[in-house]
């Protein structure tokens, strides 16, 4: 009996060792890739400024050597799944997420070995979407600018792409575009003031502003029979705007709105998506991409909320991820070897649920002087003003 006792023993043992060398491992990024069309105007006749097509235009040649930097950078890195901001949105996809993976993410770049995404998610965005109403107080109403439900010159500027080399569950994909501002319980709207004091916002535009400067989405990956939820959003800068800082406002609701997303109970309840369905996150595993526009610690925004999101109860406590280069482009900087920015912050992010995962690794794509790659992040015409923030999670 004693024998067969250690046998059984051996069995499990090599049981256990077997599950645990069969559990899946993926690296998940996002990056702010600057690919809006903004950036290439600076070569471009000035009758090109509104123009919607410039970015495609730069996709369709696959020789744009911006384009190719940032290629390089997702070829080196290697992750499963990446959120990419300011990538121009199309109706089409055929002209966006299809031409940039053909013509640069499978071709090699500089002798980094191609890579492919078979799957995407590319949705529509606030941004250059006009409201109807005079948001900005300018005195006029235009159908972009300043007074779309999100700044932008044209609709789909600044827009959200999710690459991914594992399914996407597209029929439970959830979308906050149209979500409203004043349906927020304890919103920031009644803050932004005049400076005599008066609301900023107008009755009319209260009733039609929308939240999400671009938009939220719950978009649900499945990893070999395991579901890993991907919360991405891009909230607006806390900047450009005056004294009444309804930007600094709005980019706190927009985090806050996460918090609320992953809280469960009434803290959710008044949360309805694009489809009208009711409620917050009901799944294991998620992870939070995005340029949040803010820091725990620094900058402009509001910086409560973002420090409330990295210690949500459901969020993983792990170290911020770190790169040589930011450390080393402010010495004097305690906090510039977690900066993700080029003028000196960490805004963007890869935050992990506590359920389903372990974290493996976890970095940013900033070389330093005597590593491999600085040329590629040398200034904001080289790839992007923001670097790639990435983490490797194994799935429990």
């Amino acid at each position: 009996m004693k024998y067969v006792w250690i046998t059984l023993g051996i069995v499990l043992s090599m049981q256990l060792v077997g599950c645990v060398s069969a559990q899946t491992s993926i690296r998940v990024a996002t990056f702010n890739v600057s690919m809006e069309a903004d950036n290439y105007r600076a070569s471009e006749a000035p009758q090109n400024q509104n123009d919607p097509t410039l970015l495609f235009k730069h996709l369709a040649t696959g020789d744009n050597q911006q384009i190719k930097n940032i290629a390089q950078i997702i070829q080196r890195v290697r992750p499963d799944i990446i959120l990419l901001n300011e990538f121009d949105y199309s109706s089409d996809p055929s002209l966006g997420p299809e031409t940039f993976i053909k013509n640069y993410l499978n071709v090699s770049q500089q002798g980094q070995a191609s890579i492919d995404y078979p799957y995407f998610y590319y949705g529509p965005v606030n941004t250059g979407v006009a409201s109807g109403v005079d948001l900005n107080n300018d005195g006029k109403l235009e159908n972009s600018g300043g007074d779309a439900f999100g700044y932008g010159r044209y609709a789909g500027q600044y827009g959200m792409l999710l690459l991914s080399r594992y399914p996407i569950h597209m029929q439970d994909v959830r979308t906050f575009q149209t979500f409203l501002w004043k349906d927020m319980p304890d919103n920031s709207l009644s803050k932004i003031k005049n400076t005599d004091g008066s609301a900023w916002y107008s009755t009319e535009a209260m009733e039609v502003l929308r939240l999400s400067s671009k938009s939220h989405w719950d978009i649900p990956v499945d990893v070999e029979g395991k579901i890993v939820h991907v919360l991405a959003s891009h909230p607006t800068p806390p900047v450009f705007d005056g004294p009444e800082n309804r930007n600094g406002f709005r980019n706190h609701d927009e985090i806050q709105f996460w918090n609320d997303y992953l809280s469960s109970g009434e803290q959710a309840n008044y949360i309805y998506d694009d489809k009208g369905d009711i409620g917050g996150f009901s799944g294991e595993r998620f992870v939070i991409l995005g340029d949040l526009n803010a820091s725990p610690d620094a900058g402009d925004g509001q910086r409560t909320m973002m420090a409330d999101l990295l210690a949500h109860p459901l969020v993983s406590q792990l170290s911020l991820p770190t790169s040589l280069g930011g450390k080393e482009s402010k010495p004097d900087d305690p906090n510039a070897q977690y900066h993700t920015a080029a003028w000196g912050l960490g805004v963007d992010y890869v935050i992990t649920s506590k359920a389903g995962f372990s974290s493996r690794d976890a970095g940013v794509f900033w070389p330093g002087e005597n590593e491999s790659g600085k040329e590629l992040v040398a200034d904001r015409k080289s790839s992007s003003d923001h670097r790639m923030v990435w983490r490797e999670l194994t799935l429990r």
